[in-house]
């Protein structure tokens, strides 16, 4: 099957869908694990981040202070920008020698910010999008993270809105109120509707 671009905002279930699309047999490249890997006590990226934002930026031990630099990005729209032309190359060439390493099997590029005009949405043949509503992403990144509500609505808020999402998904796939079990089972049954081997049976 051709790859697929999966996405959702913060709290969506997203990460549940994509170990679901694993366990149907995809590979799985999770651009938010590549930017962890960046910005981790040695990573690739920490040398230009270090220059472009100074040392207070990195913890005691070395890896990138995600929470100081989420409150600067979210502050600063040049220090967003600045950031992701720092990180964005690196995610897509980490990201395309995963998916080379893939052979025939069909790729799932986890994208949490996969926008309508991206690289990501240029290399996906479908986009599944998981969607809940804002108040049950809050409910779940608060019980997780300790975050407060007001923080994760901002980042919510940084996020592409969900009508955005939904208009360019090829299938929506609704998290609110539904078992984990019930989920799997909903992305099992759209991995057969996709791969149904009907259409490679001969008349």
């Amino acid at each position: 099957m051709s790859p697929i671009g999966l996405t959702g905002g913060i709290g969506s279930g997203k990460s549940a869908v994509a170990q679901a699309l694993v366990g149907c047999g995809a590979v799985l490249v999770d651009t938010d694990a590549i930017a962890r890997a960046l910005t981790a006590p040695g990573g690739a990226a920490l040398p230009a981040i270090a220059q472009a934002f100074g040392a207070r930026m990195l913890d005691a031990d070395g890896a990138l202070d995600r929470s100081r630099m989420r409150e600067q990005v979210f502050a600063d729209g040049a220090a967003k920008a600045r950031l992701e032309a720092i990180l964005h190359p690196m995610i897509g060439t980490e990201a395309d020698r995963q998916a080379a390493a893939a052979g025939e099997r069909t790729v799932v590029y986890d994208v949490p910010l996969l926008a309508p005009v991206s690289r990501w949405r240029r290399l996906a043949a479908r986009i599944v999008v998981v969607d809940c509503s804002e108040d049950t992403q809050c409910r779940r990144v608060m019980q997780r993270s300790g975050w407060s509500e007001a923080t994760v609505r901002s980042v919510i808020a940084q996020q592409l809105p969900r009508a955005t999402r939904r208009a360019m998904a090829d299938a929506v796939i609704h998290n609110d109120g539904i078992s984990l079990e019930t989920l799997a089972d909903t992305v099992r049954r759209l991995w057969a509707l996709w791969n149904n081997p009907a259409r490679h049976v001969q008349p």
